[in-house]
């Protein structure tokens, strides 16, 4: 409730009461309220509370509220709306401190007795509806409630040293929160006053709309009584009001009048035929429609003209970014046709160096096998000839 009621306040300190409707932003307060103190409640049970308060206030009979109709739907929906200009205008910032908290720990300080706390808290609740918490802090607020309850009660405060300077509050503050809440209570119960400008005055409940869009108008007295002056003087301004009316609406007639007469002639002489001598005597008078025709006439092919220039332009402009493109994508074909021209260069070189080292690998290699060939026939006809000189000696 506290919260709701502080961030109401911090709204309206920005903002008219003749542009939001204070029952949707007060619906709203208390909606955003409860998910900033972490209890969240849906949008559906706020709208039917209010709705419930409505029908009380106005002494209309409760009805049940249906979740699918179009004025529940429509509800809804300004409901977060405001929410979000609420949000909006503080910037998202909602952090609200209370001087609820620090009532208790201020009267345990000072040893008061315990019927000055409820007071005091009274007293704090109260306070929430004007526009204290939006003026001075919490502490200076918790510091005017205790003083209020205080005297109420007739209970003595340290005044030497200042009670009030333990806690960062001054003199002055604590004396307007006083006066503040005692010109409250000097002030009658509270009505609901519609000074919203935009449209029709927001409601929560069906009836209340209907009773206030089916008001029945004020009659006029057209004969007033002759002893009371007073009266006779307000309802010959109202019948001069009502003649002015009745003339405007006279004047309006005649002007249309006019008007259709006017294109009826028109009309008539378009359809007429007309001969060259009629055309040389008389000069032909172009109306103001005409006139207006060929104005538009000319400003919709000025405006075409203008169109074409653009659109050459943006060709122009697209014809260049399109050369530019292809300058620069002939460069990047030379530069890669020369990059290529370099790697086939350098594959060549390492494949003459591979066969290079190929064929000197198979000179090696047959050196080598004619050298075993060489001596394995060595070997062969050594042999040979002493197989002959042992056959020699044996048949010796």
């Amino acid at each position: 409730m506290a919260t709701g009621q502080v961030l109401f306040h911090r709204f309206y300190c920005k903002k008219s009461f003749a542009r939001f409707d204070v029952k949707i932003v007060a619906a709203s307060s208390l909606w955003l309220a409860s998910k900033l103190e972490e209890s969240p409640r849906r949008a559906r049970q706020v709208i039917i509370v209010f709705h419930r308060m409505e029908c009380r206030r106005e002494n209309l009979p409760i009805e049940h509220l249906d979740l699918y109709s179009k004025k529940f739907s429509d509800l809804k929906a300004e409901l977060s709306r405001t929410e979000r200009h609420i949000l909006k205008e503080m910037g998202f910032v909602c952090h609200v401190e209370h001087p609820h908290k620090f009532i208790s720990n201020y009267l345990a300080t000072l040893e008061t007795p315990p019927e000055l706390r409820q007071e005091a808290w009274n007293l704090a609740n109260d306070s929430l509806r004007t526009t204290l918490c939006v003026r001075f802090k919490s502490e200076v607020v918790a510091c005017g409630v205790v003083y209020a309850a205080a005297r109420r009660f007739q209970v003595p405060l340290p005044e030497n040293p200042p009670w009030w300077k333990a806690f960062d509050a001054d003199k002055s503050g604590i004396d307007e929160v006083c006066r503040v809440l005692a010109r409250l209570y000097s002030l009658p119960k509270a009505q609901y006053i519609p000074v919203c400008k935009d449209g029709k005055p927001f409601t929560f409940s069906t009836r209340s709309a209907d009773s206030q869009s089916q008001q029945p108008p004020k009659e006029v007295p057209l004969s007033p009584p002759a002893n009371n002056n007073a009266n006779v003087s307000n309802t010959t301004v109202a019948v001069a009001d009502v003649e002015t009316e009745g003339a405007k609406e006279a004047k309006i007639k005649m002007a249309l009048d006019k008007l259709k007469e006017s294109k009826q002639s028109d009309d008539e002489s378009k359809s007429m035929p007309t001969t060259d001598s009629d055309a040389r005597e008389e000069p032909r008078h172009k109306s103001k429609s005409e006139h207006r025709t060929e104005s538009s006439g000319e400003k919709s092919k000025d405006r075409d003209r203008e169109r074409e220039r653009d659109r050459e332009r943006d060709r122009e402009r697209a014809k260049a970014r399109d050369r530019d493109r292809g300058r620069d994508s002939d460069r990047e074909r030379e530069r890669d046709e020369t990059e290529r021209d370099r790697d086939k260069v350098k594959d060549r070189g390492h494949r003459s160096k591979d066969r290079t080292k190929d064929s000197a690998g198979g000179h090696s290699e047959k050196s080598r096998h004619h050298s075993s060939r060489d001596r394995d026939y060595r070997g062969s006809s050594y042999s040979s000839r002493e197989k002959d000189r042992h056959r020699h000696h044996s048949y010796a």
